[in-house]
């Protein structure tokens, strides 16, 4: 019988490991194998995945045939029925002296039982008696050798000609072609250029690995152009087969995230597929090993189906630890050889060039290189390009050579011994040393590698200082934190590297480590007093700025006593303090602003004025006061001084944020993109994060849900340490799966982002978190939960006096209290809101007031309800928010149902249509259901109809839930079905895709494809 090929999961692999990617590779190699002669040859460097695409072709090509069905996406099993095309398959090794013809050979031994009888074999098939001993009895009597090598040769290249082309349209595969023997060579290139009829010939070889001065396979392969191709031809006269080149790529991220999620499930959040994809440099075999280690630890848990895959903690904490396990494993052992064998065929020059690049770490130009490893400019110049043609090192940049990826590095400089090492970190200090200006950080790393800790302090501290001058804070913050972990650093030293540190970390990207150093320092009773309130106020931003954390409030307080005597820096700490508003510290703000300025009078410095004028307008921005856009304009934006254009930065941030809430999002927008663009320019990472984020809020707003998703992932990899991203993220996907019917994972994302607000010292994400939890709980049907939530919320907004930014919170506020009959308190509200705003611009939160007065005139009987709804919706589509506006058409649709029938269904069609476009599931299936509750008729329906093999709409609805996850209670409350029902069409859409539940997503993308194609076929 013929020898199948791999099974899904290579030796060393993941089992269940899907095959990702590559989809036009298969078309184009499974339409070649349909339609032999062919010779198809498949390069990529080891571990790619050559073997796995040719084994899915020749799997597609069965089920094509008639072996297997569509859904099955594992290739044939050793022991599995054999699709009926043959397929033969022989490898070549890597042995000193191969055995000539083996590859072919060992595929050819496995032919016994697709042999017909001997009379029926031509004669030249005889020849092979003598290679293929357990075969003999099966084939005719060998011919005369004619005595010499050359005819023994040729008579073997004929023998195996004839014997495939007795065969029934065999699939002749060869593995790693990059180690044949010459004789194998010739023999495959006399097969190629002279293919039996009905073969499909498949080579797969590592391009990097081929001898040098081999002509590319390609041209070998492929026959004279004098030649005609005959895929008609008649049998044993030979075919010239199309030669077709496919070139296997690594994976990239999204790819290797799905081959991730074929093996772990919800774990494989795009930030472990980071990791996996920066270890293996995309390569399956590699990214395969590490996952068959990660899938060893990461938790069975019942939980695990229902984690979001790209949210929830349960999510995210499994991904951390499985991420966390990968940080401390050993390189996958298949990069491993491969780099390795790679190092072992370079010569003397590119062994020393490749060390040398091992020891700098960084892309390097090729005088560097040649320097550090101890070359005149000829012998370097060779050595990178021998490390070049092994695929060993890369151009990253014109003159810019660096390894393939940290883990290709690594090995390779495991291979450098320690003495050695010490030399080239040795000529990287004087060689780096002759450049302007100095590489002062780099000089410092290489310095420490050769132990020499005195002289590492020196450059440290220069280098921090080097960094910082140059507009490179990170850089300086990383210096200065590996001077302070040094245990036997000089006291001043010590003193003036924290203060150093604490300066620097407003603009902090990682607080983590800077928190955990400048605790430590603060409690060091050998710092001057003044430096130790620096360090103590540096301390309380990172903790309520960055953290989240209202106790750094605590910390900045207690620095004042510390810096009398810099009273400059107490001012800046007085205007830091006015930005709490929690527990009724908000009230003293205009206080502390007027301290700081007193301060100021007296002792002036432009950076803390420009802190106080920034602090002044975001208080105006968040009063909702008309005049603060003007005032925005007069902010200078071309000062020389960095303070100066960080505090802009952060008055355009911070107005832009408080735009939304109060509903100017096409103001918001252009606020956000001014202060995203200065951020960059003026290097403060964070307020760069935080713009992305609001400008990612205001995409959801605008109805462009199918973004946030992947720009938050895109965002995730750049900043993954800012809990303002957390808060924001949280709220984000929590109403994307509210919409959605993702309940259960909205109301944990909705608890974790109360859980940040109760910690803020702003109280904008506590009101925001509460109103997504209440409007959970109402649509569930929890009313007294829903009233514990937002009851609270209300205190809150009323003690912090943040009416103009209740927008999302009113509303669901005034339904909960009148669920509850609180008649009276929803009026007292919702009057308490209105007086308020007196004075203050708050678009949104006049659409959300009307809406409030909507649900009290419903309440009350009144028809004048349906003006009020209508009011709101008019409001939010000036704002430009189609999901509220269209929450408000249904509202003006039940409350006109009584007496304007037309108009009701008008307004609940256009509702209706709104929420599927945004893909909102949730609010579709409830219109649904009004619509037939209040006899609305549809919205262009076009009758009942049958869909045969493909999904009902509904049971469309149910697959999309079922493929992200969602349980069946869960997807009963989300589509307002009974729960017999949801097992009713739960059944039927596993069976029509052919799948269970775990594979929902895969067979839906598989049906979706299949559709499109027979679409554009039509």
């Amino acid at each position: 019988m013929n020898r199948p090929l791999p099974p899904t999961a290579p030796e060393g692999g993941a089992p269940g490991a899907a095959f990702v990617g590559r989809v036009g590779e298969l078309a184009r190699l499974t339409d070649a194998l349909a339609r032999p002669p062919a010779v198809l040859l498949v390069e990529g460097e080891a571990g790619s995945g050559k073997s796995r695409l040719v084994a899915e072709a020749v799997r597609a090509l069965g089920a094509a045939a008639g072996s297997g069905t569509p859904q099955d996406r594992t290739p044939p099993a050793p022991g599995a029925t054999a699709p009926r095309r043959p397929v033969l398959l022989g490898r070549c090794h890597p042995l000193r002296e191969p055995e000539p013809f083996g590859p072919v050979v060992d595929a050819l031994r496995d032919a016994a039982a697709l042999l017909p009888p001997p009379s029926e074999l031509p004669p030249s098939t005889g020849a092979l008696r003598l290679v293929l001993p357990d075969l003999a009895a099966r084939l005719p009597a060998a011919p005369p050798d004619g005595g010499t090598l050359l005819s023994a040769r040729r008579l073997l290249a004929q023998g195996v000609r004839a014997l495939l082309t007795a065969l029934d349209a065999p699939v002749l595969v060869v593995e790693d072609l990059q180690w044949a023997d010459d004789a194998t060579l010739d023999l495959l290139v006399r097969l190629a250029r002279d293919l039996p009829p009905r073969l499909a010939l498949v080579v797969t070889y590592r391009p990097e690995d081929l001898p040098p001065g081999t002509p590319a396979p390609g041209a070998v392969f492929r026959p004279a152009p004098a030649r005609t191709v005959g895929h008609g031809a008649a049998a044993g006269h030979g075919a010239v087969a199309p030669v077709r080149l496919e070139r296997v790529e690594p994976l990239d991220e999204g790819e290797v995230e799905e081959l991730a999620r074929s093996v772990l499930g919800p774990a494989a959040t795009p930030e472990l597929a980071r990791v996996l994809h920066e270890r293996s440099q995309g390569l399956p075999l590699a990214v395969e090993e590490d996952l068959r280690a990660l899938a060893e630890r990461a938790p069975a848990s019942p939980d695990r189906q229902t984690v979001e895959r790209t949210g929830g903690p349960g999510g995210r904490a499994v991904a951390g630890d499985l991420a966390a396990v990968l940080a401390g494993a050993e390189i996958p052992l298949g990069l491993r050889d491969a780099v390795t064998e790679r190092l072992a065929r370079l010569g003397g020059n590119g062994a020393a060039v490749v060390a040398a690049a091992a020891v700098l770490g960084v892309p390097a130009d090729e005088q560097l290189l040649t320097a550090v490893a101890g070359l005149d400019a000829e012998a370097g110049a060779d050595g990178l390009t021998e490390a070049l043609h092994a695929a060993v090192l890369r151009e990253t940049a014109p003159d810019r050579y660096a390894f393939r990826s940290p883990s290709a590095r690594q090995v390779a400089l495991g291979r450098v011994a320690g003495p050695r090492r010490r030399v080239l970190h040795q000529r990287a200090v004087a060689a780096l040393g002759t450049r302007e200006p100095r590489p002062l950080a780099r000089i410092a790393e290489h310095t420490l590698a050769m132990g020499d800790r005195p002289a590492w302090q020196d450059l440290a501290q220069a280098a921090a200082d080097q960094a910082a001058a140059l507009g490179d804070p990170g850089g300086a913050r990383r210096m200065l934190r590996g001077l302070l972990d040094e245990p036997d650093l000089d006291p001043r030293r010590r003193g003036r590297a924290a203060l150093a540190l604490a300066r620097l970390a407003a603009d902090d990207v990682d607080p983590a480590a800077s928190v955990q150093v400048l605790s430590g320092m603060v409690a060091d009773p050998r710092l001057p007093v003044a430096d130790r309130g620096e360090i103590r106020l540096a301390l309380g931003f990172l903790m309520a700025v960055h953290s989240g954390n209202r106790a750094g409030f605590d910390r900045i307080r207690e620095s004042l006593e510390e810096l009398e005597e810099r009273p400059v820096r107490a001012a800046r700490a007085m205007v830091a303090i006015a930005m709490d508003e929690r527990d009724g510290a908000g009230r003293r703000a205009g206080e502390w602003l007027a301290r700081a300025e007193g301060l100021l009078a007296a002792n002036p410095d432009e950076d803390v004025s420009a802190a106080v004028r920034a602090t002044t307008l975001t208080f105006q921005a968040r009063d909702g006061d008309p005049a603060v856009w003007d005032r925005l304009d007069e902010l200078p934006r071309d000062s020389e001084r960095p303070e100066v254009m960080r505090q802009t930065t952060r008055a355009l941030y911070n107005a832009g944020e408080i735009a939304i809430e109060l509903g100017y999002d096409r103001r918001s927008a252009n606020l956000l993109e001014e202060s995203r663009r200065l951020a960059r320019l003026t290097g403060i990472p964070y307020l760069e994060c935080y713009s992305r984020l609001a400008l990612i809020r205001l995409d959801m707003l605008a109805g462009r849900w199918d973004l946030v998703e992947p720009r938050f992932a895109r965002l995730g990899a750049e900043f993954d340490d800012l809990a303002m991203a957390g808060a924001e993220r949280s709220l984000l996907f929590g109403r994307l799966a509210a919409g959605r019917g993702r309940l259960a994972l909205a109301r944990e994302e909705f608890e974790i982002a109360a859980r940040f607000g109760q910690r803020e010292s702003q109280v904008t994400v506590a009101l925001r978190a509460a109103a997504g939890l209440g409007g959970l709980q109402l649509l569930e049907g929890d009313i007294a939960g829903a009233a514990g939530t937002v009851g609270p919320a209300l205190a809150t907004a009323r003690q912090a006096d943040a009416w103009a930014r209740t927008a999302e919170l009113l509303p669901v506020a005034v339904e909960a209290l009148l669920a509850t009959g609180g008649r009276a308190e929803a009026g007292e509200v919702t009057e308490e809101a209105t007086e308020s705003l007196v004075g203050r611009g708050a678009p949104a939160v006049t659409a959300s007031l009307h809406l409030a007065r909507g649900l009290l005139l419903d309440a009350d009987g009144d028809a004048e309800a349906a003006e009020a709804f209508t009011r709101a919706r008019d409001h939010w589509h000036d704002i430009g928010r189609p999901y509220e506006a269209a929450r408000a058409d249904e509202r003006i649709a039940v409350a006109l149902a009584a007496h304007d029938r037309a108009r009701a269904a008008e307004r609940m069609a256009a509702a209706e249509r709104v929420y599927l476009e945004l893909g909102a599931t949730t609010d579709t299936a409830r219109c649904r259901k009004l619509r037939r509750d209040l006899d609305l008729g549809g919205i262009g329906s076009p009758g009942r109809r049958g869909y045969g093999k493909r999904l009902s709409p509904r049971e469309r609805q149910v697959a999309e839930l079922l493929a992200q996850g969602t349980g069946n209670q869960d997807i009963a409350q989300a589509l307002f079905l009974s729960p017999r029902t949801v097992e009713h069409h739960v059944a039927s859409v596993l069976a029509k895709l052919g799948t269970g539940r775990a594979g929902t997503a895969q067979a839906l993308a598989r049906a979706d494809a299949e559709d499109a194609a027979g679409e554009g076929g039509g």
